[in-house]
């Protein structure tokens, strides 16, 4: 039923983007969206930063007019995946909060909750060390994009997002991958007589969502044989209060083929103005070229134990 009821979504708002004009004018600090200039901009900064992510042109008959044609959206390949999700649960029941728990999304999830000081100095630090850069060195620059599509106009309405530890800037619990004897493989993890843990992988990739006006995460899962993952495989990598709710089966805006495990980017734009917000109050700025940065920090919640998050080893 929940799936018949996410395809209906789907549906629908592939119908509102494709009439929604594209937004020409930042909108960034007021309101948390980006216009495509600006995905293009934060792209680039994660790319120079985090060579592990690369921008892809896509299929030829999907190319978006509003961005450049080398630059449709971004990709990294063959992430580590190490535990499901259920081997998390001993931990969660200590450290998971649920956020809008009615909402009709079905809740948010902060899988690493902390108080409320420490999560407003963890944002400030980890903004702090991200934009520690030269002043010599400016912010990439905005690349125009060719479209002739109507003027812009304000983002739809978000519902209120209460702050939350899902803000973390930093994962306090990052796992460290060793070495292990076939007694110690974790379950999920086929281990050979090595003792080295073969584990699942996902490519991962950020569009840029026309409607939304914000990035958009997308994955795609395989198993330790480099075999496609099912649906149900990949669901059970993804925050159980998150999956099939704000985890759904959905086109790729930029690839022919099955549908790919998307986040909903509706909470995207509200959870990156109490970010703003955040580092406003504490006496600092965030440069729309840190977008990227800070959005793979927060989706973060959704899929806890996909190890993409590499920027937090990058001095910038």
């Amino acid at each position: 039923m929940q799936n018949m009821i996410n395809a209906v979504k789907g549906t629908a708002l592939g119908v509102a983007e494709y009439f929604s004009p594209v937004l020409k004018e930042s909108k960034f600090k007021e309101t948390g969206v980006i216009t495509p200039e600006e995905f293009v901009a934060a792209g680039d900064h994660l790319v120079h930063h985090c060579p592990t992510w690369q921008w892809i042109k896509g299929d030829e008959n999907r190319l978006k007019g509003y961005l450049p044609p080398d630059k449709q959206f971004l990709i990294t390949r063959s992430v580590p995946c190490y535990k499901r999700v259920k081997q998390m649960d001993t931990h969660q029941e200590d450290q998971e909060k649920v956020i809008e728990e009615d909402d009709q999304d079905g809740g948010w999830v902060d899988t690493h909750h902390f108080s409320p000081s420490e999560t407003v100095t963890t944002i400030q630090e980890g903004v702090a060390e991200m934009t520690m850069e030269s002043k010599d060195s400016p912010a990439p620059a905005v690349v125009p994009a060719n479209d002739d599509d109507d003027d812009d106009e304000e983002a739809e309405d978000m519902e209120a997002f209460e702050q939350s530890g899902m803000l973390d800037a930093v994962d306090k619990s990052a796992m460290l991958v060793e070495q292990k004897s076939p007694e110690a493989t974790p379950e999920g993890a086929a281990g050979g007589e090595s003792g080295i843990i073969q584990t699942r992988t996902y490519d991962l990739h950020i569009s840029y969502d026309k409607f939304y006006q914000t990035p958009r995460l997308w994955l795609t899962g395989y198993d330790e044989n480099k075999k496609p993952l099912t649906v149900e495989q990949m669901y059970e990598d993804f925050s159980q209060d998150h999956a099939k709710k704000t985890v759904t089966m959905e086109t790729h805006p930029h690839l022919p083929g099955p549908p790919m495990a998307s986040v909903h980017p509706c909470r995207h734009a509200e959870v990156m103005k109490k970010i703003i917000q955040t580092v406003a109050e504490g006496g600092g700025e965030l440069g729309v070229h840190m977008y990227l940065m800070i959005f793979l920090k927060f989706v973060q919640a959704v899929i806890p134990t996909i190890e993409y998050d590499y920027t937090r080893h990058f001095t910038m």
